[in-house]
């Protein structure tokens, strides 16, 4: 009955979406995908030139020999379809590496315990990742050693995932109970909403810099050219 209320709550709240959250894990995913069918096509390859090459030392391998290898392939595609899998990055490497990689391990961790949220704190985690992919952008071109550089670091590789995983190790049943008049259902949506809106924040007093640069660039070329360009006409 649990389970059951709680599926017809993420449907009438817009259903669960699956997938990558955002651009960078999307990235990661394809790349760890190219490594898979790679690997396929390497041992598929090893398989029937081995195959072939038993064939011409024993003058034909029969139809014993055939279904082996076709065995021996599908069970290849098979195992390394499944085999290595994505690997999650943990929490405490989250926030190592550069900005780009910071982005796209939160996006990962993110997508990997997105299964255990509530329905409204899902939406907030797709919007972080849709964030995550212009911040990321933003801070590509900034020192690594300004504040707001490091102030991104704390929000997304410290305090997002300590708030998630301080929510996951509440018991499941507890999570929906009322206490003090909220949830940590209630209390993990509203905390989500919050670094959503610091992200925004933040990626606007970036963007600001860039705007106002833009500014003085136009301001400069209508004084230089404008009369020119008027006159012209």
């Amino acid at each position: 009955m649990t389970e059951a209320r709680a599926a017809l709550v993420r449907q009438r709240a817009g259903g669960r979406r699956g997938g990558a959250i955002g651009r960078r894990s999307a990235e990661l995913r394809r790349a760890h995908l190219k490594r898979k069918v790679a690997r396929m096509v390497t041992v598929v390859t090893a398989i029937l030139v081995a195959a072939m090459a038993a064939g011409l030392l024993i003058d034909g391998i029969g139809f014993t020999g055939v279904m082996l290898t076709v065995l021996a392939v599908f069970a290849a595609v098979v195992l390394l379809a499944r085999y290595p899998a994505l690997k999650v990055p943990d929490r405490a490497r989250l926030n190592t590496g550069n900005v780009r990689t910071l982005v796209g391990n939160t996006e990962l961790w993110l997508e990997a315990q997105r299964p255990a949220l509530p329905a409204p704190a899902v939406q907030v985690v797709d919007q972080i990742g849709l964030q995550l992919d212009a911040l990321g952008v933003q801070l590509e071109g900034l020192d690594e050693k300004q504040a707001q550089v490091a102030d991104v670091r704390k929000l997304v590789g410290e305090y997002l995932p300590e708030v998630v995983s301080t929510y996951t190790a509440i018991p499941r049943h507890l999570r929906g109970e009322p206490v003090a008049g909220t949830s940590p259902d209630a209390q993990l949506s509203e905390s989500l909403g919050r670094i959503s809106a610091e992200i925004d924040s933040v990626t606007r007093q970036i963007a600001q810099g860039q705007i106002d640069k833009l500014a003085i660039r136009t301001r400069y070329l209508d004084y230089k050219y404008g009369e020119d360009v008027a006159a012209g006409d």
